[in-house]
């Protein structure tokens, strides 16, 4: 027999001593609330002080943390900090973009999609940054085979985000894609493929946003204004570019203080 109960741990309530049967089981149902709480207490003094619980790790999502800095942008270059009036219509663009997707996006979304497009799998990060940014522009290729005479080669250029492509990703998909390009983005040049798979996403993200999906528009929107500065040769099509995505991330998606000060 175990060592008595009260041994063990001190007793909360008061129960009183009972008269049990020589042939009283602890392992068969109770038959007396006598019987119930004799067990219980059995029960109770066999558990053991400290539980450790086995947890699976590949079942952890990686970067649990969301990690939300309240850092600003770095201002424009001088001559290229874009003006109200021009955020302003960008903001409405983009809303009319956001409302035209939701409104089409089950049709979109029953559209077939070609035989050669294949959507990576929502964990799968290196298969996305390749799907977005072909192979060309994620291995950093400087020049395509003599086979690209033949016709666009996705798989080396990247697919566009197609509203048939883009229609097909839940939430979860959108946040962990749009994770991965910015991850891509924090130690890469900005490229044109990147920039429209960035807008893409950000119509895509419902609001309210998540605080994931905030920390990463809010990095997104840095990171841009850190290229911005450093673009040695202005190319204004680019900082155009990179005007924009801040202007949707600190205007649209209401973090105003990485806004850009009008000129």
């Amino acid at each position: 027999m175990e060592p008595s109960v009260e041994e063990l741990m001190p007793r909360l309530l008061p129960v009183d001593d009972c008269d049990l049967a020589e042939d009283f089981d602890p392992t068969v149902p109770p038959r007396t609330p006598q019987e119930y709480l004799k067990r219980v207490q059995i029960e109770a003094a066999r558990c053991p002080d400290v539980v450790v619980a086995q947890i699976d790790p590949r079942k952890l999502r990686k970067k649990q943390t969301v990690n939300i800095s309240i850092s600003g942008c770095q201002p424009a270059p001088e001559g290229y900090s874009p003006t109200l009036k021009w955020q302003q219509q960008q903001v409405a663009n983009f809303s009319a973009v956001r409302q035209s997707l939701n409104k089409r996006r089950n049709h979109w979304r029953s559209q077939h999609l070609d035989s050669n497009v294949t959507m990576p799998k929502s964990e799968d990060e290196e298969g996305w940054k390749k799907f977005c940014l072909g192979e060309k522009v994620y291995s950093e290729i400087d020049a395509l085979s003599d086979n690209e005479n033949l016709g666009i080669d996705y798989i080396k250029v990247g697919f566009p985000p197609l509203l048939s492509i883009v229609s097909r990703m839940n939430q979860a998909t959108v946040t962990s894609v749009l994770e991965y390009l910015i991850s891509w983005f924090g130690e890469k040049k900005f490229t044109p493929e990147l920039g429209r798979w960035l807008y893409a996403l950000l119509a895509c993200l419902e609001k309210p946003l998540l605080p994931e999906a905030h920390s990463l528009i809010r990095q997104l929107a840095r990171r841009c204004s850190e290229v911005r500065v450093l673009e040695e040769n202005k190319n204004e099509e680019q900082i155009s570019a990179l005007n924009l995505i801040i202007c949707l991330v600190s205007r649209y998606f209401d973090q105003r203080d990485l806004a850009d000060e009008p000129s």
